[in-house]
């Protein structure tokens, strides 16, 4: 993995790609090592981190792990699920970022050297194509390591430098045994009655009910 102290970078983090992805090498990620490791790497300027929320619901199950990222050096960039019934009659959710990690990307360019994605959706290889006509470097962060690669392989070759999760695992993984437990649900939102951050430092999407089909 090749970085430069002197290099503005950003990353662009797929949340429910990341997961899914973390989730097939077995691992839990561990976002505040996440940060950490950039940051002694090169000049970190932000973390973006994209998802999609049921906001029409009382309680969103992965609303803890949103506050806690919020609280602890990412931006979050959110929008509510839109749901649907497809031609068989089945009730689906759809939440697709893809648009807003794009556009997000190609307005900061000006002010970066450098763009790792955190995806492997092979939508983003044109988002790739633009940035390197700008002269930016872009990294993609996805997986080979697994029975189905998870990172579409024009995505893969079209990046700069292809970094593989299942590598990062013992400086961005959480070990199991510190998983925290869940907090009761007794308070909306996630948050304490109080309005003060979450608790748990090291809340992973693992520790939520929550799939890259359900957003």
């Amino acid at each position: 993995m090749h970085f430069y102290q002197h290099e503005r970078v950003a990353l662009f983090i797929d949340g429910a790609n990341l997961y899914a992805t973390s989730k097939a090498l077995g691992f839990d990620i561990d976002y505040k090592r996440l940060l950490t490791h950039f940051r002694g790497k090169c000049h970190l300027v932000r973390a973006l981190y994209y998802t999609a929320l049921a906001e029409d619901q009382e309680y969103s199950s992965i609303r803890p792990l949103i506050d806690w990222l919020d609280y602890n050096g990412f931006t979050m960039v959110t929008k509510p699920t839109r749901e649907f019934t497809d031609a068989s009659g089945r009730r689906k959710i759809k939440g697709n970022m893809d648009i807003d990690l794009a556009v997000d990307a190609m307005r900061l360019a000006d002010t970066l050297d450098h763009i790792v994605i955190f995806s492997g959706d092979g939508d983003f290889r044109p988002l790739v194509v633009a940035l390197q006509q700008r002269g930016k470097r872009v990294s993609v962060v996805s997986t080979l390591q697994t029975q189905q690669p998870m990172v579409a392989d024009e995505l893969r070759r079209q990046s700069d430098q292809f970094i593989d999760l299942a590598d990062l695992e013992t400086v961005i993984g959480r070990d199991p045994s510190a998983r925290p437990a869940r907090e009761p649900r007794t308070y909306p939102a996630g948050r304490s009655p109080s309005g003060s951050a979450p608790a748990s430092p090291r809340a992973t999407f693992q520790d939520y009910d929550v799939s890259e089909e359900e957003v």
